[in-house]
């Protein structure tokens, strides 16, 4: 019985594609995408479009990059090529059906980040959708069910990894995040919160090294520095806290943690007049909170000093 339903729906939804078949011709149309190193890319989406007709369909590319459009009336159309991880192209074409339309060859760039599809974006909103309302296990799921359908978007595993994060699941978080570094090994938010996750594991030279293979110069979140500092700080690292610290608060000058932290780092070194410095400029931004007392204690110890 659950079988005959099933076909029946196809049914139904076979004949309301069929009803609005206009663009149907006797046309064909060749082509190849390639990336920009030249090699063929297989999993295209190719979306072709009549414009007359105000309808078409899609084909994918095969293992060496060809697809092929066929029963194509004559006219434009235009021609959508699409693939995660790469700028998606479009192109207008003139077909005929009186004779052999010339091959078209379609390089594809690489980009940083994933290109969402309409197709993939809505999945990836309703996952997110998800995630925000901290329902982790739906939000795995979807994430998942997104990934089976678009593999090359790599990048959403890292998104599996923030849900079981989130969920101090950290070594299936770090599982997740590894599947990023499997396709870029030089993912610098994949290692950080790999090396979060050690962290937290409380294996603090993991984390470390982890953290050790970002390039501090190219680190430009306050946050993220703040961490990598602390995590310095807890291991008695305290040159190393410092320069996360002051980098933190260069980039963010109203950065409250970070001008704790490095008054703090400032005090552990015995360098007296930076610390009071930071801890002057900490009280010009927040005077009255409960931590600008401690911070007014702090100023007291050491303009005694």
């Amino acid at each position: 019985m659950k079988k005959s339903l099933v076909v029946a729906a196809c049914a139904l939804l076979m004949s309301g594609t069929l009803v609005a078949q206009d663009y149907k011709g006797k046309g064909r149309q060749n082509g190849t995408v390639f990336d920009q190193d030249g090699k063929p890319l297989e999993g295209v989406r190719v979306k072709l479009f009549c414009v007359k007709a105000e309808g078409g369909y899609e084909v994918k590319t095969d293992k060496d990059g060809r697809w092929l459009g066929a029963w194509m009336r004559s006219g434009t159309w235009n021609v959508d090529f699409e693939k995660a991880g790469y700028a998606p192209v479009k192109k207008s074409l003139e077909i005929t059906e009186a004779g052999k339309n010339p091959d078209i060859k379609i390089a594809m760039q690489k980009v940083e980040g994933l290109v969402a599809t309409d197709e993939l974006k809505a999945g990836l909103v309703s996952a997110n959708q998800l995630f925000d309302q901290k329902n982790y296990p739906a939000a795995i799921d979807a994430y998942n069910a997104v990934l089976a359908k678009f593999p090359d978007a790599y990048i959403l595993w890292q998104n599996v990894g923030n849900c079981f994060f989130a969920q101090e699941q950290y070594d299936k978080a770090v599982e997740a995040y590894a599947r990023v570094l499997e396709k870029d090994p030089n993912n610098r938010e994949a290692t950080l919160l790999t090396g979060n996750c050690y962290a937290n594991l409380g294996d603090k030279d993991k984390a470390m090294e982890w953290y050790g293979k970002i390039q501090f110069e190219k680190i430009s979140d306050p946050t993220v520095l703040y961490n990598i500092g602390t995590n310095f700080y807890n291991l008695s690292k305290f040159e190393d806290a410092l320069k996360y610290y002051q980098r933190s608060v260069d980039i963010n000058k109203d950065f409250l943690d970070g001008l704790y932290q490095l008054g703090l780092t400032y005090t552990t070194l015995t360098r007296t007049p930076e610390a009071v410095a930071v801890f002057e400029r900490y009280l010009k931004l927040d005077p009255d909170s409960p931590r600008a007392g401690q911070v007014k204690g702090f100023l007291d110890y050491l303009r005694k000093k």
